[in-house]
């Protein structure tokens, strides 16, 4: 891009400081500036570290790298059948393709064929049992990427196969008992662990409510398809750029493939265009395919899928399917609760075990349940395998509860915000999680009580009742749901992380962490906590791609863990840095090093000021470590699988969001009117960074509650919302044209980074209140009489049928 055509771009778009006016009123600007000014570089509203190479278009991505001479493109043959064998395949006719200069199948694979993250249960390239349609089954490998799609695309008439009938959904397989792991029972009783206790208490209810509930899945639609590009290093060696949110974990699988060890594999990635989850485990496939034919080539190979491709080959958020038997009393408090969850997992196990724990241990959402009994099975069907997908299983598990709450709400006549507020976790009591887990930082009473007040809800209800009287077609909604999300990998030892701070002779700095940036700002963070801790300005601070010859045997970035981690392990590095730069001050220049202080790139020792760059130099002369690496593990975690129970979470984030919308009855057309969200960040470490994670979680999670409905064929089982034209994900003409987000003001009662909390994965349980306005409004179309069975996503035909059932 010319330099013309760039400044344009920057000036038009003018990325941050028209925002930062438009954040002013959801922060303290002058605040801001004074602790700036005192030194601070946490806290502090700064945009994106890659912001401007975003809007001028020049942030590399994988496909955007410079291509070694030699490279060589890859594409996949799939099946055309859900399910049966692999008989047999006419590999002549695809070799005989223009361009086609190798064609790979499970039998050329070196190591093992396998790319599952935790049982090894998912063929790379399939061996003979054909698992669904879209399984790759052979990898072309051509001159140009155009040539090798149009040989892979003769898959359907060179695979021969015998084909079977397919299990499709999480109900079929749960009738037939196919699951792709055991599966999970958690019990919370009088006497402790014994469910009849639990029936016990439903059946002296005064009140009873059984039901189910189906609720679909959600593809990730990361911007940045699926990409790998492979290059073969000398002695054996291999370089992978690879888009993929747990380098190490491609690492390990790509060495596996290769059969070779692990320090023979370097997996790169500066930055993702999203990752969502997809990338965290399902990028493996890619990787691996793309390593195997570089190593027998010897030549770089690139493999980016179609966004068809990407659709039909990758897994994505879990659809459930519930049953639920709830007992409660005359105000809506539950007394007792059974569910049943079955997940659609897929064809492999991939991350299900752990998003159905999550889920399990999400039912709960803010409320206390005296007695519960919870039981998880993972359907195994025969499509794409499920995977991780923000929330990983804590929005499945939160929006039954919240679903329940809701239809004991209707069925008292009563406001469902009232039923909530009933049910709530103490703060002394009743505040034990069903997994035995004292909640201690229990916020969720005041920021509610602050959002109805500023969201002026109680009002508003009442105007909507008046309106709807008046208005036989077009009907009002409005609710208001919360949030508690527990922050940590329920495995304990994926609690870590290291990072390397290396300081150079000129005051430069340069970070490198086991986390990966994805748009979520995650380096911008890292970079503050850098540079707060050091007392330089944020522009010495520079951040490296992620890359499995730094630091080792990293954890993906996931589970909203990902400036907690790498956050506190920078700044451990930057402190031991810190501590050596303090003594050498003092050494020279008198007083303790304990008294030192590093603030606005000057360092004050004993009366005088130095810059930090001339401490640096006499440090380097002195023959000081200029460089330190950092660690961190989440402390006083503990999970036991088989009982369920333990202190999984370091902490809960918390949140709350009143929607209201307008639904038209006749066509199931609606419409978001205003959105009031409230969210817990703790302390945050960058307002602007934090504030667009809740607007975008939000606007993600009503895309999978209102609108994005993944349809397999039944008799095929072909995906045919396969593509932008048949799968309907969110856009701004979709954003509410009022839509006010503020932060909570509060302080993280654990020791996290600067007292900060997790925002990445929280914020999308906040739509929960677009479904339930949505449902209100149906209801309101009934007269508040039956009790809506919308199912999610509540799409206009959903709507439709819930309106019928409604008014019938």
């Amino acid at each position: 891009m010319n330099q013309p055509v760039a400044e344009h771009l920057l000036r038009a778009a003018q990325p941050f400081a028209d925002y930062r006016q438009n954040l002013a009123s959801r922060f303290n600007p002058d605040a801001e500036a004074k602790a700036l000014q005192a030194g601070a570089r946490v806290g502090i509203a700064r945009p994106h570290e890659s912001a401007a190479l975003h809007v001028t278009g020049s942030a590399p991505y994988t496909d955007d790298l410079p291509e070694l001479a030699g490279t060589l493109h890859c594409a996949l043959g799939l099946t055309p059948v859900a399910a049966g064998r692999l008989l047999g395949i006419d590999l002549e006719a695809v070799r005989a393709m223009p361009g086609v200069v190798r064609v790979f199948t499970a039998v050329d694979i070196p190591g093992e064929n396998n790319c599952g993250s935790v049982l090894h249960d998912d063929p790379i390239l399939c061996d003979g049992e054909i698992r669904f349609l879209g399984q790759p089954v052979f990898a072309v490998i051509a001159e140009t990427r155009d040539q090798a799609r149009r040989a892979a695309a003769l898959a359907r008439k060179v695979l021969r196969v015998e084909a079977a009938e397919p299990v499709l959904t999480p109900r079929q397989a749960h009738e037939k008992g196919q699951y792709v792991v055991p599966p999970l029972h958690l019990v919370r009783s009088t006497s402790g662990q014994d469910e009849n206790d639990v029936k016990a208490a439903i059946a002296a209810a005064p009140h009873r409510l059984t039901g189910s509930l189906d609720v679909g899945g959600q593809e990730q639609f990361y911007l940045e398809g699926q990409i790998s590009y492979a290059s073969p290093r000398e002695d054996g060696g291999m370089h992978v750029h690879c888009s993929t949110q747990h380098p190490s974990e491609m690492q390990f699988l790509v060495a596996h493939a290769l059969g070779v060890q692990a320090h023979a594999v370097l997996v790169e990635c500066r930055r993702m265009g999203g990752g969502f989850g997809g990338k965290e485990s399902q990028s493996a496939q890619f990787a691996c395919i793309a390593a195997i034919a570089a190593r027998a080539l010897q030549r770089p190979v690139k493999l980016r899928v179609d966004r068809d491709d990407d659709f039909l080959i990758t897994g994505r958020r879990h659809g459930f399917w519930y049953e639920y038997d709830i007992g409660y009393d005359d105000v809506g408090r539950i007394l007792g609760a059974t569910l049943q969850m079955v997940s659609h997992a897929g064809h492999s196990a991939d991350l299900s075990a752990a998003v159905m724990t999550r889920a399990v241990c999400h039912f709960d959402n803010a409320y206390w349940l005296p007695e519960v009994a919870m039981h998880g099975y993972c359907g195994k069907t025969n499509t794409q395998s499920n995977t991780a997908f923000r929330g990983f299983g804590g929005p499945q598990g939160a929006i039954a509860i919240e679903y329940v709450l809701d239809s004991i709400a209707r069925r008292l006549g009563k406001d469902p915000l009232a039923v909530r507020r009933a049910n709530f976790y103490g703060r002394d009591e009743r505040n034990v999680t069903p997994y035995r887990q004292t909640v201690r930082d229990n916020v969720i009473h005041e920021l509610v009580d602050q959002l109805e007040a500023s969201s002026d809800y109680s009002a508003r209800r009442d105007a909507i009742t008046a309106w709807n009287a008046g208005s036989p077609v077009l009907k009002r909604g409005i609710a208001l749901t919360p949030v508690k999300f527990g922050i940590s990998f329920n495995v304990k030892h994926l609690n870590q992380a290291g990072a390397l701070v290396h300081v150079y002779l000129d005051g430069s700095i340069l970070v490198n962490h086991g986390g990966t940036e994805m748009g979520q700002g995650l380096n911008t963070k890292v970079a503050q906590v850098v540079a707060h801790e050091l007392g330089v300005d944020y522009e010495r601070i520079r951040l490296s791609a992620t890359d499995t010859s730094k630091v080792a045997n990293t954890s993906a970035t996931a589970a909203s863990t990902g400036a907690d981690l790498n956050g506190k392990a920078a700044q451990d590095a930057a402190r031991q840095i810190r501590q050596r730069l303090a003594a050498c001050a003092a050494t020279h220049h008198g007083g303790a090093a304990a008294d030192v202080r590093f603030a606005n790139d000057q360092v004050q020792v004993n009366g005088k000021t130095l810059t930090f760059a001339e401490l640096v130099g006499q440090a380097y002369l002195d023959r000081v470590q200029l460089w330190s690496d950092g660690f961190y593990a989440t402390p006083g975690l503990s999970w036991d699988p088989k009982t369920m129970q333990g202190h999984p979470f370091y902490y809960y984030a918390y949140g709350a969001a009143v929607s209201e919308v307008v639904v038209d009855t006749l066509t199931g057309e609606w419409k978001l009117l205003r959105a009031d969200l409230l969210h817990d960040v703790g302390r945050s470490l960058n307002p602007a960074v934090d504030i667009g994670q809740v607007e975008g979680g939000f606007i993600q999670g009503m895309g999978w509650m209102t609108m994005e409905e993944l349809v397999w064929h039944p008799n095929t089982g072909l995906l045919t919302t396969h593509a932008p034209s048949t799968y309907k994900i969110p856009t701004a003409n979709d954003c509410p044209p009022v839509f006010n987000v503020r932060l909570f003001e509060g302080s993280n009662a654990e020791d996290a980074i600067h007292r900060s909390k997790a925002v990445g994965e929280p914020p999308l349980l906040l739509p929960f209140s677009v479904f339930f306005a949505i449902r209100d409004a149906v209801s309101a179309a009934g007269g508040h009489r039956v009790d809506p069975p919308l199912s999610i996503p509540a799409t206009s035909e959903a709507i439709l049928r819930a309106l019928t059932a409604v008014q019938g």
